[in-house]
């Protein structure tokens, strides 16, 4: 990600706050004229989304700070600790949001003037949707967890105030307050699910767990990259850093290969593995000499020392390129 392109994303996120801040007060002006337990809801989640923005805002300004000497691997780290965080805040709104519900079934309150409840959080939810929207879209050609956290969750609160919307219609049709509590209840267990699938994904990201898709489509790339003296590939592994990624892995050559050579085998790799993915921030490749079983694999026509005829090719996947050992064909696996 350039300057311009990060300057533009900061722009994104100062938007965010400020029209979240915009939509918390439009839809607390529609609690205080109705009274609605579901606006309520609404309005509660509206706080989170306001916190989480300038949260968001916050870490996206670390998060794309150069490297430094105390962070090697740069501040990248800091957006799955605001988007856990965002989740945390979220899950919170979700439960406050059911035992508010929980305490009107026991303790039921009037509620009135719906057509303007339904008026002022049809604006604010379309707001929360064309935001959520471009957020979205922007994180995913920026690989930013920040964005693509506060995307998603603007997204589903707008899907959440338009089932609101529809919920405070037939609360008005059929004059029932205690639909009005049944659609608080329903958003405070969406708004709940969208809260823990991001804290998942933040603990996911800290904890380096393996993106099998991610590796999947680099292998595809590999296999019509490759050339005859990467007789394999394996021990392959990416580490997330914000909207970087670290990468090591092992390369099998020829073992007649001098230093020169080999040095080249790996340069020509790391730059082949840097046009699949320019978000790649380093690549760490440790070469293994090939062993005499690698023959039968091994494509290059005019090897010097040779010990057994070729036989086939095998296409990297995601098993055999993460798999901690050299490829040999499976009839020979347990030589």
């Amino acid at each position: 990600m350039n300057t311009s392109e990060i300057k533009q994303n900061q722009q994104l996120l100062v938007i965010s706050v400020t029209l979240g801040s915009v939509i918390l007060v439009i839809k607390f002006v529609a609690f205080f004229l109705t009274n609605s337990n579901a606006i309520l809801s609404d309005a509660l989640e509206s706080i989170i989304n306001v916190a989480a923005a300038a949260l968001g805002l916050y870490a996206f300004n670390i998060a794309y700070r150069p490297q430094d000497r105390n962070h090697p691997y740069g501040h990248g780290k800091i957006e799955f600790l605001s988007a856990g965080f965002e989740g945390a805040l979220i899950l919170a709104a979700g439960i406050i949001i059911i035992s508010k519900a929980i305490y009107n079934f026991i303790h039921p309150q009037e509620i009135q003037k719906l057509q303007w409840g339904v008026l002022l959080v049809g604006i604010a939810g379309l707001i929360n949707f064309v935001l959520g929207y471009m957020l979205e879209k922007r994180g995913k050609s920026a690989n930013s967890q920040i964005l693509l956290a506060g995307g998603k969750h603007l997204k589903s609160d707008a899907y959440s105030s338009a089932g609101l919307v529809l919920g405070v219609i037939l609360t008005w049709i059929f004059d029932l307050v205690l639909l009005d509590n049944i659609c608080a209840i329903i958003f405070g267990v969406i708004i709940i699910f969208t809260g823990y699938r991001l804290v998942e994904n933040s603990i996911a990201g800290i904890m380096d767990k393996a993106d099998y898709d991610l590796i999947s489509k680099m292998v595809v790339r590999l296999n019509d990259l490759r050339k005859p003296y990467w007789i394999d590939i394996h021990n392959l592994r990416i580490i997330k850093y914000g909207s970087k990624y670290h990468i090591d892995c092992h390369v099998t050559v020829p073992w007649y290969y001098d230093i020169n050579q080999g040095h080249d085998a790996v340069e020509l790799f790391e730059d082949s593995m840097k046009s699949i993915d320019p978000s790649i921030l380093e690549i760490f490749v440790h070469t293994d000499p090939c062993a005499p079983l690698s023959c039968k694999l091994c494509t290059i026509s005019e090897c010097p020392v040779r010990l057994h005829p070729f036989v086939k090719q095998i296409d990297w996947n995601l098993d055999n390129v993460m798999y901690n050992k050299k490829h040999v064909l499976p009839e020979d696996m347990l030589n």
